[in-house]
């Protein structure tokens, strides 16, 4: 009947992801949330197809084990070493402040003790890695300036997690106490002991281990051996007081630098993604509906306080690392939630008795509600508050004092190129970018480069075009890029101009205004990868010369021969097959030869 009955459950909540999470991301609210809404819809305070939540929490906490396993191998030293400016500076200052003001807030709004107070603001000082990376990623900026700050300062979040689980234990109530006397010295001692075993153990016997394991061939011996590793070390550090999550991280650390990490990692991402899921669903399930039914109003305000609070520190944080206004205010916008790990810890710090269970229940439903409603946020930014920011602090163009032979217009990845190439032949180039976050990055490196839209017709005159040799046009940004060349064919005739097209669209809007030097984006690049490739395969590199700049030859040719056409599709596309055919009856006809000589 139990049997039955589990498998019953299993159903509910894997149904429950299948049809949630798809419908969330749909909305763009994020997988995370579609999880916490299906538990709350399935749980105790829902339709109340699941009862035990609870214990499907603690089942479902191997999924930050395992999430804080695979974070431990990611951070390698030289990663560490590489981000240790923005991790451990605007990382630190974050959690820090954020943590201060939110447990002096909630102190003495609530009148609570002094370690509760910190508790509570240390959870609620850190955002959900999961939902901000996610978020990030989807539209495209975790590359930007205030991308790569969110990616560092979470990075820290995760590592602050570690020695906030290692101390909860130990501020935990003895049987019979009623109040908080103090630390455990006992304890520390211990559980110092037991980090030192487990860090000779991971150096002296895992490793090893790993290597015989390996050397069998036997891929599932490899993965059980990698998920008793990771529940191995997290139960060792509970039996000493310790949390799992804080045996688990140590173990990945331990494993960072080893041969193993890659496999190690495709092992455990599965399970880590089901359990987290299941977490998720778990955290939905034990959350108090009630709460939020009988004061919506208080839940919503108070994590709207919450936003705001952490969104102020994080917008100053990004003005001290001079970022801009809009990239700060991006970055106060994307991390200004509670996350994943505030439910980790009050969860625990609840059943340590740190925490009392209405405190904890408030707090789980506050961290949900602004986890809610960051998307919403984000959306309201970006359709009613950037319009007009942009319009009040669109920076000046930096004024011009050169002339150059040449002038490049975006200093992207191609424009640097070009540029460093010219700065070694002693040519001088004035360096035009439109991307305040690129020209500070730029700057920072030692280049010379000035802010200013190159479409401006009284930009590229202050930089000399009248009297320029040429014209650069590495901007990706097709439009913007047929914008310049067509303004500067009209006004600057004697400037030769040299083009990147993005794609063969764009190179024929740059064909159809005159200009004859025009190079598309990944096309040597991957000429030169295919290259590689065939003298990998047993070309011969003579061979191999000959049938690259073939197929070079016979693409460019084909490509102006597809501009002619550009605008009878039937006839381009009859064109572009009859090319491709004959191309391949050319090489076939080479192959024919090589072989007959």
């Amino acid at each position: 009947m139990e049997e039955k009955s589990l498998l019953v459950t299993a159903i509910i909540l894997l149904s429950t992801a299948v049809l949630c999470v798809p419908i969330f991301k749909k909305l763009g609210i994020g997988s995370i949330i579609g999880y916490v809404v299906g538990g709350i819809l399935i749980g105790p305070h829902g339709i109340r197809l699941v009862t035990g939540g609870t214990e499907i929490m603690h089942f479902a906490e191997f999924g930050v084990v395992l999430l804080l396993f695979l974070i431990g191998l990611e951070l390698r030293p030289q990663t560490l070493w590489v981000l240790r400016k923005p991790v451990f500076g605007m990382g630190f200052f974050q959690v820090a402040v954020s943590s201060f003001l939110l447990g002096g807030l909630i102190g003495y709004l609530f009148q609570l003790g002094f370690i509760p107070s910190i508790i509570l603001g240390i959870s609620l000082s850190l955002s959900s890695t999961a939902f901000a990376l996610q978020s990030l990623a989807e539209k495209n900026q975790l590359n930007t300036s205030y991308g790569r700050s969110a990616f560092a300062i979470l990075l820290f979040q995760d590592l602050a997690v570690i020695p906030v689980m290692a101390i909860l234990p130990l501020a935990a109530l003895e049987p019979g106490q009623t109040a908080h006397s103090g630390f455990n010295f006992y304890k520390l001692g211990t559980a110092i002991t037991a980090i030192l075993v487990v860090i000779l153990s991971g150096r002296f016997l895992m490793r090893p281990l790993f290597r015989m394991i390996a050397a069998t061939g036997n891929h599932e011996i490899f993965v059980a051996l990698s998920l008793v590793l990771v529940l191995g070390v997290s139960f060792a550090m509970e039996k000493v007081g310790l949390s799992m999550a804080l045996g688990s991280f140590l173990g990945g650390v331990l494993l960072a630098d080893s041969e193993y990490r890659h496999e190690l990692e495709a092992n455990l991402e599965p399970f880590k993604g089901l359990l987290l899921g299941l977490f998720f669903l778990a955290v939905g399930m034990s959350m108090n509906l009630e709460i939020l039914i009988n004061h919506p109003f208080l839940i919503f305000g108070l994590a709207l306080g919450l936003m705001s609070v952490k969104g102020i520190v994080l917008f100053v944080l990004g003005k001290i690392a001079k970022l801009t206004s809009d990239s700060s205010s991006n970055l106060a916008v994307s991390i200004s939630q509670g996350g994943e790990f505030a439910f980790v810890i009050l969860n625990v710090a609840a059943q340590l008795s740190v925490l009392s269970k209405e405190t904890t229940d408030y707090s789980i439903v506050i961290v949900t509600a602004s986890m809610i409603l960051t998307p919403f946020i984000g959306i309201i930014k970006e359709k009613v508050i950037d319009p007009y920011l942009h319009e009040e602090e669109e920076r000046p163009a930096d004024p011009i004092y050169e002339k150059n032979r040449v002038i490049i217009a975006g200093f992207g990845r191609v424009g640097q190129i070009i540029s460093r190439m010219l700065y070694l032949h002693k040519i001088g180039f004035t360096a035009l970018e439109h991307n305040a976050d690129q020209v500070n990055a730029a700057r920072k490196f030692g280049h010379k480069i000035y802010y200013g839209d190159a479409s401006r017709l009284d930009l590229l005159t202050a930089a000399g075009a009248a009297h320029a040799d040429i014209l650069v046009l590495a901007i990706q940004d097709a439009e913007l890029s047929v914008k310049i060349a067509k303004m500067a064919k009209e006004n600057f005739p004697n400037l030769t101009i040299i083009a990147r097209a993005r794609n063969r669209s764009h190179y024929f809007d740059l064909m159809e205004l005159g200009i004859e030097t025009i190079r598309r984006d990944t096309f040597a690049s991957s000429l030169e990868l295919a290259e590689e490739t065939l003298k990998d395969l047993g070309f011969l590199p003579s061979e191999v010369k000959y049938f690259i700049q073939k197929f070079r030859d016979y693409d460019e040719a084909m490509v102006k021969d597809q501009f002619k056409l550009r605008h009878n599709e039937k006839e381009l596309i009859a064109y572009s097959r009859n090319a491709v055919r004959q191309l391949e009856e050319a090489f076939a006809a080479d192959m024919l030869q090589k072989e007959a000589s």
